[in-house]
């Protein structure tokens, strides 16, 4: 996966709480086998049935970072809604509170989750619903969010991440890549083996 260290988009305000992964993503988007392509059903519903829904309207139109309420990503533990969002164009979901699962599940996909204080998240969607453009810095080596409404004075609000999970992302390290770190050990391993015994081989 790509690697994280700081990002400046634009920001879409999902006022809504308690977003689960059914909402993010249906259930028949999961048939698919693939790991990409999932954007046509990132929030399909509310953006079928809902016409003013936040991510139909053109001020939000490359957003790729996505502020929403308290509890997202509850629900079942589908992988596929951190895929949507990626696929979606969104780098970064701010939130007072994540669900575990959907947490744990993003960052080892490259999708940053930023804890803030419900205040910070509000004052947050207060500046880029006035303004829409309005450029914000995630910065994961500095543990900061940074942004200037208005063009006035810049506001900055720390976040943290535990420190294993920072490095992963820093050096864009998912499960894979993690085991692909002992590539060397993992080969000599298997040229110790009889040959009867089964090998793992890479895909072709």
């Amino acid at each position: 996966m790509d690697a994280f260290i700081t990002h400046t988009g634009t920001a879409a305000p999902l006022r809504r709480s308690n977003v689960d992964t059914d909402q993010i993503i249906p259930a028949e988007y999961l048939k698919r086998i693939t790991r990409s392509g999932f954007e046509d059903g990132l929030f399909k519903a509310w953006r079928t049935n809902e016409p003013d829904f936040v991510l139909n309207q053109p001020q939000c139109a490359g957003a790729s970072i996505l502020v929403a309420g308290p509890d997202f990503g509850t629900g079942s533990s589908r992988e596929h809604a951190c895929w949507a969002l990626l696929d979606g164009g969104f780098r970064v979901v701010i939130s007072s509170r994540f669900a575990d699962i959907f947490r744990n599940n993003s960052t080892k996909s490259g999708l940053l989750t930023v804890l803030l204080p419900q205040p910070e998240v509000e004052a947050l969607w207060a500046a880029v619903e006035a303004e829409p453009a309005l450029p914000v810095t995630v910065d994961l080596q500095a543990q900061q969010v940074t942004y200037s409404p208005g063009g006035g004075q810049g506001v900055t609000v720390p976040f943290r991440t535990d420190e294993y999970t920072r490095w992963r992302l820093l050096e864009g390290l998912d499960d894979v890549g993690l085991t692909e770190r002992n590539l060397p050990d993992i080969e000599a391993f298997e040229a110790r083996r009889p040959s009867f015994l089964p090998k793992a081989l890479p895909v072709i």
